[in-house]
C-alpha cells in the first residue's frame, strides 16, 4: 500500500474515533448519572432523579470535547513541527 493511501486511511481513522469517543463519553456519563440517581432513591430515599443524569450526562460532553481539542491541539503541533524541517 503505497504512503499517501496509509495517510489518507489514518486520517479517517482518526476522525472515526473522535465521533465514536464523543458519542461513548457521553451515553457513558449518562448511564452513570441514571445508576446514581437510581442508587440514591433506592438506598437513601432520596429523590435527585434527573439532575445526576444531567450533570454526568453534561460532564460526558465536556470530556468528549477535552479529547477532541487534545487530538486537535497535537495535531497542530505534528503540522508545525514538519513545516519547521
Amino acid at each position: 500500500m503505497p504512503e499517501k493511501e496509509k495517510t489518507v486511511l489514518r486520517q479517517l481513522w482518526e476522525a472515526s474515533t473522535v465521533g465514536l469517543n464523543f458519542v461513548i463519553s457521553t451515553i457513558v456519563g449518562g448511564v452513570i448519572g441514571y445508576g446514581l440517581d437510581y442508587a440514591m432513591e433506592s438506598w437513601f430515599s432520596i429523590k435527585t432523579k434527573p439532575w445526576l443524569l444531567f450533570i454526568f450526562a453534561l460532564l460526558g460532553i465536556i470530556a468528549g470535547f477535552r479529547y477532541l481539542f487534545r487530538i486537535a491541539s497535537s495535531k497542530k503541533e505534528n503540522e508545525s513541527g514538519k513545516k519547521d524541517l
